[in-house]
């Protein structure tokens, strides 16, 4: 039994690895001098955010137009389910954290409620209620998401992450504490 879950330990931590490989591969033929300055881990943020916000779209869509649902608990189920998903695959693939899951997802839940009150509720219902479509409205507060998410998952959530990113020091301004 021990050696069936070091088995699957060491898958994920290969995925992780794999993953991590090819953000910083990524990074690395960023145009305009752009590979001096994004970490890998933010692109490997935005490649998880681009699975995870059309996940988030979807459910938005069949809750709110398929099932009928109110737009306020529409953009809340849709937004947690993809949330988790987000965590999972960030913590697992981008910051390949060890950390204990307890502290962490309170850490995550906190900076959750304040990017639902804050970008997703807020933004998203404030620009439908001004006539925006609520899909577009959700798209554009996607953009204040993903700025305080990535600060907050960066430096709050995943603060024990590995400070080495990707086999490569980050540079003494950008260590963490």
């Amino acid at each position: 039994m021990f050696a069936t879950r070091q088995l699957r330990a060491d898958k994920r931590a290969a995925r992780g690895e794999r993953f991590g490989a090819v953000m910083a591969a990524a990074v690395r033929v960023l145009p305009f001098g752009l590979s001096r300055i994004v970490p890998a881990r933010l692109l490997g943020f935005a490649a998880i955010s681009s699975v995870t916000f059309p996940v988030d779209l979807a459910l938005l869509t069949i809750a709110h137009s398929g099932l009928h649902w109110p737009l306020p608990a529409s953009i809340t189920v849709a937004y947690l389910l993809a949330s988790g998903l987000g965590y999972l695959l960030n913590r697992s693939l981008n910051f390949r954290s060890h950390a204990a899951v307890g502290p962490q997802v309170a850490r995550y839940t906190v900076v959750l409620v304040l990017n639902y009150f804050g970008c997703i509720l807020g933004v998203t219902t404030g620009l439908a209620a001004l006539g925006l479509n609520y899909q577009l409205a959700r798209t554009a507060a996607s953009g204040c998401e993903m700025v305080y998410m990535y600060a907050a998952m960066r430096w709050v959530v995943f603060r024990d992450a590995p400070r080495a990113e990707l086999g490569r020091p980050e540079p003494e301004g950008r260590a963490q504490q």
